[in-house]
């Protein structure tokens, strides 16, 4: 099978340009600059006129759920809200039931996306306080790195002996992504806000509770074993302008999630708990900082931590209602929009949503556009209006905080492989990814 893209305006690499890609079967056969298209016999040509070509996006942090926990999201459904947001491939999260903490549960779940899963895929495996000797065993190949939740988050994973992390860090080959809070600071601020304000504290405490200081000591902590055991230290979902004063030397590199971006704790007022994530959407002066961060290099990398729950488990406040929502199918078009806003380029944008997470997970063949990768594509139109209603959610849960949101950008196709996954509106939901390969 070969196809031509043409017509549109190419983004990779740091440059726009002019020009047309043919695909051959799975790959990227040719790049071709300039605007006209390649002279070859081509099966399929599709017109991307009016739209910009970019690499497909990788996440690298999400949620699907399965096994175990299905009636809020599962590989099938996720993926399909993956396909048509832009998202070619994922990197998912271990806290699942059962937890992706052991060789059996990791095989487990590839089996379940070799059969389920509409675009690409691979699972991180999760850090406890005593399975250090499942490490040497690892595929470097097949896995992005090793989960390691130093405060507690969904799932019950915690990690928060010292002589533990001390292990984790020395003995890890793989990189180390850590969910950093110090739940002890937690657990007293919990106390204190349900002393005044009773058993479960309005969500616009929630930042109060997952603290600014709670984030910053527990990456400090991550930083300081990860400097002394030289390992791989990748931090997710920063929150806060503090932290930011840790991210630098070699091998430390730090994630920012669309919703720390987009959001501010004046959300609350609006959205309540459907912003409710784990750590807290802060202030808009962190946003802020955030935001700037995506620029000079302190920000490596922006994910979503898509972490669906239905609504009747998102009801309550600080301590009843879950943490965690669903934004993989509009993580790409919600950045754009901030492309539109001035806080970041377009180039920049593909810098930290497709190339970075190849280059720091060593991702073998995607992630860029260039002869020879594997052909994952995204097309989108500026200057399409639309509105997100329930009906256009595909994530199984069935809500999304943009839920009302007017967007300009249209993701118009995606390809994965080289195959139209996603198109005219609709999943081909009989098309299976690959397995995403490292190094």
């Amino acid at each position: 099978m070969r196809t031509v893209i043409q017509g549109g305006k190419i983004v990779n690499e740091g440059k726009i340009f002019d020009g047309s890609i043919v695909v051959e079967d799975t790959k990227i056969s040719k790049i071709v600059e300039g605007e006209t298209s390649p002279e070859d016999i081509v099966d399929e040509v599709i017109d991307a006129s009016g739209c910009f070509v970019l690499p497909g996006v990788i996440d690298d942090h999400v949620h699907f759920r399965e096994p175990g926990l299905t009636e809020k999201a599962d590989i099938d459904s996720e993926s399909r809200a993956a396909a048509a947001g832009g998202v070619t491939s994922f990197f998912d999260m271990p806290n699942t039931v059962p937890q992706t903490t052991t060789l059996e549960a990791l095989e487990e779940k590839f089996a379940l996306a070799a059969q389920k899963s509409h675009v690409n895929y691979s699972f991180f495996f999760g850090a406890t306080n005593d399975n250090v000797a499942c490490f040497d065993q690892l595929d470097a190949h097949r896995i992005p790195g090793i989960k390691l939740f130093m405060g507690s988050s969904t799932g019950n994973m915690l990690v928060d002996r010292r002589e533990s992390l001390e292990r984790i860090f020395s003995s890890a080959r793989l990189p180390i992504m850590a969910h950093c809070e110090d739940t002890d600071i937690i657990n007293r601020n919990m106390t204190e806000a349900k002393r005044k304000y009773g058993d479960d504290p309005e969500v616009v405490h929630h930042p109060e509770i997952r603290s600014e200081e709670a984030c910053y000591e527990s990456t400090r902590l991550a930083v300081e074993l990860a400097q002394k055991h030289q390992a791989r230290l990748h931090i997710a979902h920063l929150t806060t302008a503090k932290e930011l004063e840790l991210i630098a030397g070699e091998g430390i590199t730090a994630e920012a999630t669309v919703s720390h971006l987009y959001f501010s704790d004046s959300a609350y007022a609006t959205l309540g708990t459907r912003i409710k994530c784990n750590p807290a959407i802060k202030t808009a002066q962190d946003r802020a900082a955030l935001r700037q961060a995506l620029n000079d290099g302190r920000i490596a990398v922006i994910g979503t931590d898509h972490a669906p729950h239905l609504l009747s488990q998102k009801e309550g406040g600080c301590a009843r209602a879950a943490s965690g929502m669903p934004m993989i199918q509009f993580s790409l078009v919600t950045m754009l929009e901030l492309v539109d806003k001035g806080v970041l380029s377009l180039e920049r944008l593909v810098e930290l949503m497709c190339h970075n997470p190849a280059r720091l997970f060593e991702v073998r063949n995607r992630g860029f556009l260039r002869e020879g990768y594997q052909a994952d594509i995204v097309l989108v139109r500026p200057n399409s209006p639309w509105v997100c209603t329930k009906d256009t959610i595909l994530s199984k849960c069935g809500w999304s905080p943009m839920e009302g949101h007017e967007f300009s950008w249209q993701v118009e196709r995606t390809l994965c492989n080289g195959h139209s996954v996603y198109a005219d509106g609709t999943v081909d939901a009989d098309y299976i990814g690959q397995p995403v390969s490292f190094r």
